[in-house]
C-alpha cells in the first residue's frame, strides 16, 4: 500500500458510473460495512452506508481521504501493510487486530475481513468490517440464550438424538468437529459419527453394537491393562455423573494410538439412566505445540540464566577499582596505540597487549571493543593469574549443577559470556602449560563442553590477551605453547610505560584528580607547574597505576590546600630502591636447567615471602616487595606449592 497516495478521482468516478452493475442495492444497504479500496493508490474508491455508519463519515469525506488517515495510525502502519499484501498475494486476508479513528477521533477495533477483486485490470480490495465490541456483545447474548435454553424442559429432548436412530438426528451430528459416540446402559455402541470412527481407524459398522471400551481404551499408554470398571466413560451409565478425560489415550485399529481428551454425559429418560454421550478430541497438536512451549520457556529461562550472570559480572567490573573507558594522552607513544586500535578494532583479528604491569593495558582492550562492531555485547574481563588450575576449565567454560562437589547450580564458562562480544585475557602468560591446550581448542573451533555435560556449544569471541612477560622467551623456555601464541598474536601492541611518556603526565594528572575528587568525597585542589615538573623526573615504576596512587595520597595529605609530592616521591624511591636489592640475582656462571630456575624461582619467593612476614598484598607485602601483582603471585605460590 502506498502510504502517501491521493485518491484517483478519475478512476472513483468511472466506478460509480457503473453503478447499476458493480454497486447493486445489496451492496449499499446490507447491514455489514463494506468498504472497496485501491492498495495501490491508497484510496478508497466506495463505501456502504453501513460503513458510513461505522466510522461516521459521510461517503463522500471518506472518498477524499487516504485510506492510511483512517486506518494507518503510526503504531500499526507496519500491520496494516503487511495486511494488504498478504490479501493481494493470497486472494484474501484476516484480522481482528486492526483499529480505525472515526470523525470524532475515537478509536474502534474491527474485525476486518479482505477479499481481492480486479476491476478494468486494476487490484482492488473489499473489506468487511465488524466493531469487535458489537461482535463481543452478539457472542455473549448468544452465549445467554444458550444458558437459557439449557433449562428449558423441551430442550432435553435433544438427549434422545444419542438413544433413538432417527436419520435427521444423526446427520447434524455427523457434522460436528469431534469424534461423538454414544452406548446404551449395557456399554454396546448405538451411534458414532465419521469423525470419531475415522480417528479410531475403523467403519461405524465395525463399531455399533459393540463393548467400544474393549476397541479403543483397553490399554494404558505404557500398555497396562485398562479394566473396563475403572473406565470414566462407563462410570457415567453407572452414577449419572458427567465425567472427564484430560489426557488419555484412544487405540486405532492398526495398533497405534494417539491422546485425547473427553466428556462421558449421562442420558437420563424418565428419571433412568439409558446411556452416555462420549464428545472425544485428538489433542496431539496441542500437546505437540505445549511440547515445543515447554522447550522455548526452558531455552528462554537459560538466557534469562545468562543474562543475569552476565549482569552480575558486569556489576561487580563496575565496583572495580581503576576502570576508566578511555586512554588519556597525546604523546606520539599514545597517538600510535590510538591509530592502531582505529585500524584493528573494526576487523575480529586477535589482539595481544605487551606492556609493564599499570600501563594502562585493559583501557587498551576495552578500547578496542567499544570501537569494533561488537560493542553492543559484553567484554569480559578474565585475570588468568587469579584463576586456580582446577578451577580453569570451570570458570573459562561453566558447568552444570552436580558436576562436582560444590557445583550447586549451572554455571556459564567466561566464553559463553562473551558471546558475540569480546573476551579479554588479562596476564594469558600467567596460564599453566597443561591447560593451555584446551584453551586453544575453543581459539580454533570455537566449541566446548560444559564440565559435566555432553552438549557441544558453539561461541563467536573475539580474544584480546595481554601480558607482562616476554612470550616469545616463554616459547623457547617451553612454558607456553607455540601454536597458541601465534593464534594469539595476529596484531601486537605495545603498551608503553610511563617513564617513556612522560610528556603525558600533566594530562594524566588533570584526569586523576577530578576523578578521584568525584569518586573519593576528597576536596579537588590543582596542581601547579612545580608539581608537574617534579612528577615528571621520577621514573614510575609502577607506571599509571602508581601515578594514580600517589594523586590521590597528595589529594588526602594536603594541607590548608597545599599539596606536596616532596615525601611520596622520596618514599617511592626508598621503595624502589630495595626491591632493586632484594631481587637481586648473582649472574649464573653457567646454563640453568629448567629444575634449578624452578629451584631458583621457589627459593626467591619464599625468602620474599619470609621476609615480608607472609604478607602478600599492601605496601609491605611480598608482592610489592617482587613487583608483581598480588594475583599473580599467589597463582605463583600455588602452582609451586608454597605455603604462605
Amino acid at each position: 500500500m502506498k502510504v502517501h497516495s491521493m485518491p484517483n478521482t478519475d478512476f472513483i468516478s468511472d466506478w460509480n458510473a457503473t453503478e447499476d452493475s458493480i454497486r447493486p442495492l445489496a451492496f449499499e444497504h446490507t447491514s455489514q460495512a463494506l468498504i472497496v479500496i485501491d492498495p495501490h493508490q491508497n484510496c478508497f474508491v466506495d463505501v456502504n452506508i453501513s460503513a458510513t455508519q461505522l466510522l461516521r463519515y459521510e461517503r463522500h469525506e471518506l472518498i477524499q481521504k487516504t485510506v492510511t488517515s483512517i486506518f494507518g495510525h503510526f503504531s500499526q502502519l507496519p500491520q496494516l501493510i503487511a495486511f494488504t499484501e498478504e490479501a493481494l498475494t493470497k486472494g484474501w486476508a484476516w484480522n481482528n487486530e486492526l483499529y480505525a479513528f472515526d470523525k470524532e477521533g475515537e478509536k474502534i477495533q474491527l474485525d476486518v475481513t479482505s477479499i481481492l477483486i480486479t476491476y478494468k485490470n486494476r487490484s482492488l480490495l473489499i473489506w468487511s468490517l465488524v466493531d469487535v465490541k458489537d461482535l463481543e456483545l452478539r457472542q455473549l447474548n448468544r452465549n445467554v440464550d444458550k444458558v437459557i435454553k439449557a433449562g428449558l424442559k423441551e430442550w432435553q429432548a435433544l438427549q434422545e438424538l444419542f438413544i433413538e436412530s432417527d436419520t435427521g438426528k444423526h446427520l447434524l451430528l455427523s457434522s460436528v468437529g469431534d469424534g461423538i459416540y454414544s452406548i446404551n446402559k449395557q456399554g454396546l455402541c448405538t451411534f458414532i459419527n465419521p469423525v470419531g470412527a475415522k480417528m479410531l481407524g475403523l467403519e461405524p459398522e465395525a463399531v455399533l453394537g459393540k463393548n467400544i471400551h474393549k476397541i479403543h481404551h483397553h490399554t494404558h499408554e505404557n500398555g497396562d491393562h485398562y479394566p473396563v470398571e475403572q473406565c470414566p466413560i462407563y462410570a457415567a451409565v453407572q452414577d449419572g455423573v458427567v465425567h472427564e478425560g484430560i489426557q488419555e489415550i484412544f487405540w486405532r485399529r492398526d495398533g497405534s494410538y494417539f491422546p485425547v481428551e473427553f466428556t462421558s454425559t449421562p442420558v437420563i429418560r424418565d428419571s433412568e439412566i439409558v446411556g452416555a454421550v462420549v464428545v472425544f478430541r485428538d489433542i496431539t497438536d496441542r500437546l505437540n505445540t505445549e511440547k515445543q512451549l515447554t522447550h522455548a520457556l526452558e531455552e528462554l529461562q537459560e538466557l534469562k540464566s545468562r543474562l543475569e550472570q552476565q549482569n552480575e559480572y558486569l556489576q561487580e567490573e563496575i565496583l572495580q577499582e581503576n576502570q576508566y573507558h578511555e586512554i588519556v594522552g597525546n604523546s606520539p607513544a599514545i597517538l600510535q596505540i590510538i591509530e592502531k586500535i582505529k585500524v584493528v578494532a573494526p576487523t575480529d583479528a586477535n589482539v595481544m597487549i605487551y606492556g609493564e604491569s599499570g600501563t594502562g593495558k585493559e583501557l587498551i582492550a576495552r578500547a578496542i571493543h567499544q570501537s569494533s562492531h561488537r560493542k553492543q555485547h559484553p567484554l569480559i574481563r578474565v585475570n588468568c593469574a587469579a584463576i586456580p588450575s582446577e578451577l580453569f576449565e570451570s570458570e573459562f567454560f561453566g558447568h552444570v549443577k552436580g558436576a562436582f562437589t560444590g557445583a550447586v547450580r549451572d554455571r556459564a564458562g567466561r566464553f559463553e559470556l562473551a558471546d558475540q562480544g569480546t573476551l579479554f585475557l588479562d596476564e594469558i602468560g600467567e596460564i599453566p602449560l597443561e591447560l593451555q591446550s584446551k584453551l586453544l581448542r575453543v581459539l580454533q573451533e570455537g566449541t566446548f563442553e560444559r564440565i559435566g555435560e555432553e552438549k557441544t556449544r558453539h561461541v563467536n569471541v573475539r580474544i584480546i590477551a595481554a601480558t607482562n612477560r616476554n612470550l616469545q622467551q616463554e616459547v623457547k623456555l617451553k612454558n607456553f605453547r607455540e601454536d597458541l601464541y601465534f593464534r594469539l598474536n595476529v596484531f601486537p601492541i605495545h603498551s608503553p610505560a610511563l617513564r617513556d611518556r612522560k610528556q603525558d603526565i600533566p594530562l594524566l594528572v588533570s584526569h586523576f584528580s577530578k576523578l578521584i575528587s568525584d569518586g573519593r568525597k576528597i576536596q579537588y585542589l590543582p596542581f601547579s607547574q612545580k608539581h608537574i615538573l617534579e612528577l615528571q623526573q621520577y621514573d614510575w615504576p609502577g607506571n599509571i597505576r602508581e601515578l594514580q596512587n600517589v594523586i590521590e595520597r597528595a589529594l588526602i595529605t594536603a594541607k590548608q590546600g597545599i599539596i606536596s609530592f616532596k615525601y611520596l616521591l622520596e618514599h617511592e624511591n626508598t621503595q624502589n630502591q630495595a626491591r632493586q636489592h632484594n631481587r637481586t640475582v648473582p649472574e649464573p656462571e653457567q646454563v640453568f636447567t629448567i629444575q634449578q630456575l624452578k629451584e631458583l624461582e621457589i627459593h626467591n619467593l619464599t625468602l620474599a615471602i619470609k621476609q615480608c612476614d607472609g604478607k602478600v598484598f599492601g605496601e609491605d607485602g611480598a608482592a610489592k616487595l617482587l613487583g608483581i601483582n598480588p594475583t599473580t603471585l599467589i597463582s605463583r605460590l600455588k602452582k609451586l606449592e608454597i605455603k604462605y
